[in-house]
């Protein structure tokens, strides 16, 4: 983080994208509703506190509609882990009223509605790795990265980003973005070492399994670089392509941790 204003923090963070998500159907409906299931519908919250149905109301709002929608919700992500998706479920449902509704693109503006739902909205919306400033508001294209596998390890434990946010002590840091075009996951993982996650000390403090996820994915073979996403406490593991991802899956060993191998997108 940069800084702070008498609202926000400022952000200075690298969003990207990998190969799960949540699954999100929309039908017409004489409301707008929402139903929630998949693995992780219990940990969803009250529904009317979602994200996707926030966004879907914001969008109707903003652009003036009457019609309804019925979301149906695949939540396969976990809830208030640092990985952002309840920003990408809204993301999707903007997108997609958009067109179910017949928005033309220039009646409103999905970056602002974004920016008011979730910091990484505008990001989410995008859909391609940036660099996120602001308030979430500023975006700004990321070098392109190389094919790298992802495995994402979750304990369990859910960390409100407010909390989190809350319990960060000590000054701020200078931006750090970098204009290299890394060509491999090893290039890759150097250039965020040399880069910190401002959360992980706050995150700790509320969570400390965190450390030992960490350390089973330092652990892991061929992992390149291991580090909280966001406010966490999902942690990541860098590693060469998928195929070493997937096999790395196999070394955590915690039967009520949620671990998944994925590809950088």
């Amino acid at each position: 983080m940069t800084g702070r204003r008498d609202d926000y923090h400022l952000l200075d963070s690298l969003v990207v994208f990998a190969g799960l998500a949540d699954g999100i159907e929309l039908s017409p409906s004489q409301a707008i509703e929402i139903v929630i299931c998949g693995p992780f519908a219990d940990a969803a919250g009250l529904p009317e506190e979602n994200l996707a149905l926030k966004a879907a109301r914001a969008l109707a709002s903003a652009a003036e509609i009457t019609a309804g929608v019925r979301i149906r919700l695949t939540k396969r992500i976990p809830v208030a882990a640092g990985l952002g998706g309840g920003s990408a479920d809204a993301a999707a449902v903007l997108t997609g009223l958009m067109r179910l509704w017949s928005v033309p693109r220039d009646a409103v503006d999905l970056a602002s509605i974004g920016v008011r739902l979730g910091a990484d909205v505008p990001a989410c919306l995008a859909g391609r790795p940036v660099f996120v400033g602001g308030i979430g508001d500023q975006l700004a294209a990321a070098p392109r990265l190389p094919e790298a596998g992802l495995l994402l390890v979750n304990p369990g434990v859910e960390l409100a980003t407010a909390s989190v946010f809350a319990g960060r002590r000590g000054g701020f840091s200078p931006a750090a973005r970098f204009d290299a075009t890394p060509s491999s996951a090893a290039e890759l993982a150097d250039i965020l070492a040399a880069r910190s996650n401002d959360l992980t000390e706050p995150a700790r403090r509320l969570a400390p399994v965190i450390d030992d996820v960490l350390e089973s994915i330092r652990r892991a073979p061929g992992c390149r670089l291991a580090r909280m996403s966001g406010s966490g406490a999902t942690c990541f593991g860098l590693f060469d392509d998928m195929t070493a991802a997937a096999a790395a899956r196999a070394s955590i060993h915690c039967g009520d941790w949620w671990v998944a191998a994925t590809a950088l997108t």
